[in-house]
């Protein structure tokens, strides 16, 4: 382990080293302190609640939670990781019913969804893409990455937003995974327990952690996706009639606002991603390529949800399919589908029912670690156990929203992207601004942009206060507000799209939020010195 204690600057890389001949690849050292990264056998043995899950810790579920992961416990093995976790997160089931929503709820031709798909899934999978950059940089997960810019404060209110974030996609993801669980079984099987099965599969998985969740995510794309092929297929051979939503499209404003509107939605789904992106690859080696973090996720978002939301937008434009949204949601979709094959179309119906087991590990996973986030207290309670309450908290909502899918979901996702928005601009301009750009330019080298301390992850005294960031975030939500356009609320600048608006929430938010942050974070420097 190499002696930090009395670091020679690097000016132009912004990293530090001894001096040592072991160092000679230093520039690609992030500045860090061995001595406060608990390897795992600590962790497991902190206290007299996780020494009680010691046999548990010993067959293989992990046991570290939100504690940094020292780099002699990090390797390349998952690296692949980057690109077929992500791959398999989004290959699923409760991906297809958003290209549905955009001649269903939004009145758009198939060729007007798919350039908003394209569009607005290639920026939302920039902003998850450089948010898993910092995982392998730091060795820490996403929420207590943002508390060097937020604060510890700041980040306890990301880590709820998170929280309420995970619930929402796995509340949404069990209900069209239970809903066709429960059309295969013509009603046999019903609906809340159709959701429960699905939901308790996944919690197995992210309980035993990180190993088992990347090793199922690395293979479970495969079939999928060739169920999604067949399904190409059987809407070819039903026909497609890409004319049919024309007639019924807007124009002018009001064409401008569908397509916000469902941009929104669709920006959402893949930089929703972005609260969690470094959870999955924080061990990973910290001299491993940004760049090449950043294209495998990047890749690995682009790839399933153009391939998949494309596909269901195009189902909509076969009279039959349509139909079938209008009498079962996207549940009665899928069943339509591969209605002509019979008893093989029921068992490829399960499999996608299942595969919604992929979608909800990550979602528990990190929610898990945004509890532990909440509280200094709440940390020396395992991941484990807090995957569990999730699992109870987000089961439960689903029962009791099972009815309303389609609306929990267009409502769901297009708030997210509000928060997600200044979340990530937050923490861009930190990255950027003030911990790599001041220092190389020379302007401060001695403020905070000499680097992230990752000795001071867990300690709120070294870390910023937190009101610049906090202050810049209320000022974008207070932009989305007046800039959403919602079935219960359109505000000022949406309603300029017309009767219906059009959702510019996402876009005001993180323009406004980039303005305000940069000079604040600066004037809290100089008054405070962090």
């Amino acid at each position: 382990m190499a002696n930090l204690s009395n670091p020679e600057w690097d000016e132009k890389n912004n990293y530090a080293t001894t001096g040592r001949a072991d160092d000679l690849n230093y520039n690609t050292r992030p500045i860090i302190d061995e001595e406060v990264a608990l390897g795992e056998d600590e962790v497991a043995h902190k206290n007299p609640i996780f020494r009680k899950l010691g046999g548990l810790f010993n067959k293989g579920v992990e046991a570290r939670g939100i504690e940094r992961v020292p780099e002699d416990e990090r390797d390349g093995k998952h690296t692949i990781g980057l690109l077929l976790l992500w791959w398999s997160v989004n290959m699923v089931v409760s991906t297809l019913p958003i290209g549905l929503l955009a001649q269903a709820y939004y009145t758009l031709t198939f060729h007007s969804a798919v350039a908003a798909i394209v569009t607005f899934t290639a920026l939302g999978a920039a902003f998850t893409a450089f948010i898993a950059t910092l995982g392998p940089k730091t060795g820490l997960r996403t929420m207590v990455i943002t508390r060097y810019s937020v604060g510890y404060v700041g980040a306890t209110i990301f880590s709820f937003l998170n929280i309420l974030t995970q619930l929402g996609f796995s509340v949404t993801a069990i209900i069209l995974g239970g809903q066709t669980l429960t059309n295969v079984s013509n009603d046999k099987l019903p609906l809340e327990a159709s959701i429960v099965i699905v939901g308790f599969m996944a919690l197995v998985l992210c309980f035993v952690g990180y190993e088992a969740m990347h090793y199922w995510e690395r293979y479970a794309w495969i079939v999928l996706f060739i169920f999604y092929c067949c399904m190409w297929g059987l809407a070819g051979h039903k026909g497609f009639d890409m004319g049919a939503q024309q007639a019924l499209q807007d124009t002018g404003k009001s064409y401008a606002g569908d397509f916000l509107s469902f941009g929104g939605i669709v920006f959402s789904s893949a930089s929703g991603w972005a609260p969690v992106a470094a959870d999955f690859n924080c061990r990973l080696p910290s001299n491993i390529r940004p760049w090449k973090v950043f294209l495998l996720t990047w890749f690995g978002l682009m790839v399933p949800l153009l391939f998949v939301e494309i596909l269901s937008a195009a189902l909509m434009n076969v009279p039959a399919y349509a139909q079938a949204f209008e009498e079962g949601d996207a549940g009665g979709v899928l069943a339509a589908v591969f209605e002509p094959w019979g008893g093989g179309g029921k068992f490829i119906l399960v499999v996608f029912a299942f595969s919604i087991i992929s979608n909800c590990i990550p979602n528990t996973y990190s929610a898990a670690l945004s509890c532990q986030c909440l509280l200094p207290a709440f940390q020396k309670i395992p991941r484990a156990l807090w995957t569990i309450l999730v699992f109870v908290i987000y089961t439960v909502a689903a029962v009791a929203g099972r009815e309303h899918f389609s609306e929990i979901l267009s409502n769901f996702l297009a708030i997210l992207g509000y928060w997600v928005a200044f979340f990530v601009v937050v923490v861009f301009e930190e990255h950027y601004i003030f911990r790599h750009w001041f220092h190389t330019k020379g302007i401060d080298s001695s403020g905070p942009a000499r680097g992230y301390d990752l000795t001071a992850y867990d300690n709120w005294r070294r870390l910023p206060i937190g009101a610049a960031g906090i202050f810049a975030c209320c000022c974008g939500a207070g932009a989305a507000i007046v800039s959403m356009a919602q079935v219960w609320y359109i505000g000022p600048l949406g309603a300029v799209f017309g009767e219906f608006g059009g959702d510019l929430g996402f876009e005001m938010s993180a323009a406004l939020t980039a303005i305000v942050y940069p000079p604040l974070r600066y004037l809290e420097y100089r008054l405070i010195g962090r």
